[in-house]
């Protein structure tokens, strides 16, 4: 630990996660797209000047891990005071190209002392479909616009040429430029912020970054030592990816000594041909977040908390895989089923700390028309997985996403879409002593001749119970009342409808052992619905 005394380090720690946090409310009150001011499917960070991360604001699990690879890559081109660097390539700092990161020096007094970093969900970044997202794509060509760490602001002055290069690549430029604008906004408070706190604290300031990076490794440690040592393993699958319906299957061995955590996808597919390849960042980030999640949940978020953290992969794998391959959907899938396999090889060092299977899935829902009028983009919650000692949650984002939905009111006024059914799925969550969490049914009316595409799972496998407890129900896709794929890009007529049903979580428990009370309130609250029939209702 640094000298920095404790009530100073607390104080500073939490003005620095004020910082992260502001620019959040900065970057989600000035964006134009509802997929950002709506949903907020955007993160923010501090990071030291050399690429550690210092503060988050709590925003989206799977952008906050893979942000420091994004810091690495502009690290190498020389950053300079006023210079704000854009980059989405997932080979080189990204997740998936519509996830666009702007990274900005933070120099208040002409030196570099850190960085601002804003990751955003960009609603349309080009390709062979509107949204960004197509589930046949082989090649990232097929995905968008892919940007290397470039100057966006080269020394305080905007470099037209890169805004040109974007706008002239996505189907909706002006969303685009007034969303990039609005991240531009909220890096440059944490500037503004980062200066006030240099000239209240000193140098005390920058001795806090190591201070607070420190102070989370010896908790993270900590926590880990007080974990059984041992080795643990858990395999799941994708389903298909989105070429094939053919199994991928996700391997993991969890070592635990003493205070070090060793994570290896050994025994994990080779990248496939579809878009459920996902960067090794992104495979990273999944299993901070469970480390997270089986550890004490209020320790500072930093680079600290995943010094203690290695993970392998093996080169050419699903969860690292070689150029050009397609990407875009690994973030938002197999991140899910990173996560869900490695919690469930920790099942069995820390039972009470790992909740039975969630949703598994993200449900992306993309509708646009190809004449670049509208994009809409969704994810939609699910099931949580029981507890061992209480249901799990109903409705809400599982794992690796955070956002919000997009209201009704929003939905309905932005685009040429209109929601028929936005409600629980009763029967969805698994029974047990405490019942899964119940999935969502979303149908949505198209108005206008658009492209719907969907990339979804748990539609074969369901929500694994846990401790006895039943698996969830799986979902289902359906257009026009017709089951469709997990993974598909469809053309409709205006007039057509979309329904997305969304897994329901995994019990925990012997449902024989359910209470009473519990079991008549399920009755009552309508939680509990008659046998499901093959679209998982």
């Amino acid at each position: 630990m640094s000298d920095v005394d404790p009530v100073t380090l607390e104080i500073l720690r939490n003005q620095l996660e004020g910082v992260a946090a502001e620019m959040g409310h900065v970057l989600i009150r000035g964006a134009y797209s509802p997929n950002i001011k709506e949903r907020q499917d955007c993160s923010t960070a501090i990071f030291d000047a050399a690429g550690r991360m210092v503060a988050q604001a709590e925003h989206i699990p799977v952008h906050l891990g893979a942000m420091p690879d994004a810091v690495g890559v502009v690290l190498d081109e020389d950053p300079k005071p006023g210079d704000v660097f854009v980059v989405n390539d997932p080979f080189a700092g990204g997740t998936h190209l519509p996830d666009i990161t702007l990274v900005s020096t933070i120099a208040p007094r002409g030196e570099v002392i850190g960085f601002a970093v804003s990751r955003a969900h960009h609603a349309d970044v080009g390709g062979s479909a509107p949204g960004s997202m197509p589930p046949g794509a082989r090649e990232i060509y097929e995905e968008g616009v892919r940007l290397p760490a470039v100057r966006l602001v080269d020394g305080g002055e905007p470099n037209e040429a890169v805004y040109d290069l974007i706008r002239a690549n996505v189907r909706t430029p002006d969303e685009r430029t007034a969303d990039l604008r609005a991240q531009r906004a909220a890096n440059d408070r944490a500037e503004a912020r980062i200066g006030e706190l240099l000239d209240e604290h000193g140098s005390t300031l920058l001795d806090a970054f190591d201070a607070v990076i420190d102070y989370s490794r010896e908790r993270v440690e900590t926590e880990l030592a007080a974990l059984p040592d041992g080795t643990y393993r858990a395999r799941d699958i994708l389903e298909g990816d989105g070429v094939t319906d053919d199994d991928v299957p996700i391997a993991v061995t969890v070592t635990v000594d003493g205070s070090a955590l060793d994570v290896d996808f050994a025994g994990t597919a080779d990248q496939v041909d579809g878009n459920l390849n996902a960067p090794l960042s992104v495979a990273k980030s999944a299993v901070y977040f469970v480390v997270r999640a089986v550890t004490d949940p209020d320790i500072p978020p930093n680079h600290g908390c995943y010094e203690p953290v290695s993970v392998s992969v093996p080169e050419g794998s699903v969860l690292d895989p070689d150029p050009p391959a397609a990407v875009v959907g690994g973030n938002v899938e197999t991140s899910q089923r990173v996560m869900d396999v490695t919690l469930a090889a920790l099942a069995a060092a820390v039972p009470d700390a790992v909740p039975a299977g969630g949703q598994g899935t993200m449900n992306n829902l993309i509708i646009g028309d190809r004449s670049g009028e509208f994009t809409y983009y969704e994810t939609i919650g699910g099931g949580f997985g029981a507890r061992h000692d209480k249901d799990g949650m109903d409705g809400v984002q599982v794992g690796m996403t955070n956002t919000l939905n997009t209201p009704v009111e929003a939905l309905e006024a932005e685009y040429p879409l209109r929601v028929e059914r936005y409600a629980l799925r009763p029967g969805s969550g698994g029974d047990g002593r405490h019942r899964g969490g119940l999935g969502l049914e979303r149908t949505v009316t198209v108005e206008t001749d658009a492209t719907v595409s969907l990339l979804t799972e748990r539609r074969r496998t369901a929500p694994a119970g846990l401790d006895g407890g039943e698996d969830g129900a799986t979902g289902a896709n359906l257009v026009d009342g017709d089951p469709v794929p997990a993974k598909v890009s469809i053309d409709v007529a205006a007039g057509s409808t979309v329904s997305v049903r969304t897994p329901g979580g995994g019990g925990h428990g012997d449902p024989d052992e359910r209470d009473p009370a519990a079991k008549k309130r399920d009755r009552r609250d309508g939680k509990v619905g008659g046998r499901r029939d093959e679209n998982g209702e």
